[in-house]
């Protein structure tokens, strides 16, 4: 079944532009040997403006992926050696100031070889989070001792207590290239965005930049949202971005994005989000499979500027199929599931 499901990719493709703002929203101290994640290191007043900064910086010089070499015995794990590594949960970012927020980090490895710096902003003042092997637990894996600090991460999960108030669930993942997503109170996780898309649907091969730095702000007490940053970079483009994370019925993420170009880009995908479909009811199909549907999303909707909705069912045929709308001020636009009970 695998060699026949693939990704459908939606977003509004558009001429880049020196600074894009855009919305997206989804319905619906640690203990032991290890130091705490918050180290001791060089402060600097610290604002969205340093990371616009960065990104310029980054676009007047050629691409240099962050990628150093991973140890054997990271590089090596399959995909259910990686998930046999997990974050030791009493070692999450904040959970010893008793926050309303934490965050746990992924380790590189498997498929994620880049390197995701990680930092925290307290009063504008940057501390950088650096690695450390007793913050996870490596399961039957046969990890090394001696793992360099400056290993770095693979990305970040942020934890809220969404559904009742003395439990922290997992919230949002930022994790692989620019991808992330977000889930909603008595929700489970639908489709993924991305930071940007480029030159998807093209006979050249598609790009995927990557977020390769995060500054998370750290929260007040009492705070019902989280603020983070992020340095985007790709062959073509770099980005700096903001994002402010409120969970709830239904959790928003208010992302703003600057964007510098290092050479041309043919297609550039704002807002895009990425879901899986095989097969569907009531839809022309070229497999034998005897569920009647298999899918995450049923369809694309667009609402217009003048509030006309669209509506179209995906289907999986059998070559390349790209669908183009021409919209004026889009109020909204998603893919969306309609049935959500298993035996129906």
């Amino acid at each position: 079944m695998g060699s026949r499901v693939f990704g459908i990719l939606i977003g509004c493709l558009v001429i880049l532009a020196p600074a894009v703002d855009y919305s997206a929203r989804a319905d619906g101290g640690p203990t032991g040997a290890a130091a705490p994640l918050e180290k001791k290191g060089v402060t600097a007043p610290f604002n969205f403006a340093t990371v616009v900064r960065l990104a310029a910086a980054l676009a007047s010089g050629p691409f240099e992926p962050d990628r150093p070499e991973l140890p054997p015995a990271l590089a090596s794990l399959d995909y259910d050696q990686y998930r046999d590594v997990r974050f030791r949960r009493e070692k999450s970012l904040w959970r010893a100031e008793d926050l309303p927020f934490q965050v746990e980090l992924f380790p590189r490895g498997f498929m994620f070889h880049d390197r995701v710096k990680m930092n925290v902003v307290e009063d504008n003042k940057v501390v950088p989070i650096q690695f450390q092997r007793d913050l996870y637990d490596y399961g039957k894996n046969n990890i090394p001792a001696d793992l360099p600090t400056d290993l770095g991460f693979a990305g970040l999960r942020l934890l809220y207590p969404i559904n009742r108030s003395d439990t922290f669930d997992e919230v949002a993942v930022f994790l692989g290239a620019s991808y992330f997503r977000a889930v909603a109170r008595n929700l489970n996780y639908g489709i993924t965005a991305r930071g940007l898309a480029i030159d998807t649907g093209l006979p050249s091969k598609e790009e995927f930049p990557a977020f390769r730095e995060f500054w998370l702000v750290k929260p007040a007490p009492d705070a019902t949202s989280l603020t983070l940053y992020a340095l985007l970079d790709g062959e073509s483009v770099t980005g700096a971005y903001r994002f402010i994370i409120e969970p709830g019925r239904q959790t928003v993420m208010e992302v703003k994005a600057h964007l510098y170009t290092r050479e041309g880009v043919r297609k550039l995908g704002i807002a895009p989000l990425t879901s899986m479909f095989f097969h569907g009811e009531d839809r022309t199909r070229f497999m034998d499979d005897f569920r009647p549907e298999v899918h995450d999303s049923d369809g694309l909707i667009v609402e217009t500027g003048a509030g006309e909705r669209i509506w179209r069912p995906l289907v999986n045929p059998l070559g390349l199929r790209i669908n183009g709308f021409q919209v004026n001020n889009p109020r909204s636009f998603g893919l969306r599931q309609h049935c959500r009970v298993l035996d129906t």
